[in-house]
């Protein structure tokens, strides 16, 4: 019996007959380390803990608008819904990736990366957006905003301690405490304050839509990947 004097990997292979077809099984340590820890079981992995950080996510956001909601720091039931949609919407998509990373989905792996992908368009366009605004624009956006909802205006008044946008109106209401005095205190307007943070928010606000647009690259990537692999645990004639 001839032996191989050199250190490769020995491999021996079993031929069986299944369905009239025949299979080879790979039965080394080292073929079945680079089928299962090299590929599927670690793909598989990472695609479920990067979705169990989308649930997380989902429920801080949805937690953080119903704490703001409950605490009355946001009277806006315009803002607390839109909050909550998007935490849903996270915690649905993360849902349905989890559930085809364990079962080896294939059409849930599929509607998983196209809705990832929608949504990776959309969030990158937005951040790029928030990144890129100049002083002037963010000072009208932040003006029309401020026209656009009554509550809004109460809640950064009453958060802030001011009234009015571009000036005082000490003959309109006003939800400040400096202006609950008999006479009113003087109190500053709401622009001056706000350009202060506007600026730090929407980088910050850029800088966390972008950090999460790369992880949804990266769970398209994996998601891609693994739904392309087969599970070397099952039948290696069946089709996944």
């Amino acid at each position: 019996m001839w032996r191989a004097t050199s250190n490769r990997k020995r491999v021996s292979t079993h031929l069986s007959r299944f369905n009239g077809r025949t299979s080879v099984h790979c039965v080394t340590d080292g073929c079945l380390a680079e089928m299962v820890c090299g590929g599927f079981v670690c793909t598989k992995t990472s695609l479920c803990a990067l979705n169990l950080l989308y649930v997380l996510v989902s429920l801080l956001l949805v937690g953080v608008a119903a704490w703001g909601k409950w605490f009355g720091l946001v009277s806006s039931i315009r803002v607390v819904a839109v909050v909550i949609g998007v935490g849903v919407f996270l915690l649905v998509v993360a849902f349905v990736g989890l559930c085809g990373a364990l079962r080896h989905h294939q059409v849930l792996l599929f509607f998983y990366m196209i809705i990832l992908f929608l949504v990776f368009v959309v969030q990158l366009v937005v951040s790029c957006a928030c990144l890129a605004l100049n002083e002037d624009q963010q000072n009208h956006l932040l003006e029309v905003g401020w026209n656009k909802s009554e509550s809004t205006q109460r809640d950064v008044e009453k958060t802030l301690n001011c009234c009015g946008f571009s000036h005082v109106n000490y003959n309109a209401s006003c939800a400040a405490s400096c202006f609950d005095h008999k006479p009113p205190l003087s109190c500053d307007a709401c622009a001056s304050i706000i350009e202060k943070y506007a600026g730090e928010v929407l980088r910050f606000v850029g800088g966390i839509g972008l950090f999460f647009s790369f992880t949804e690259m990266l769970g398209l990537w994996l998601a891609h990947r693994y739904r392309n692999l087969k599970d070397p645990r099952s039948n290696p004639g069946a089709f996944l």
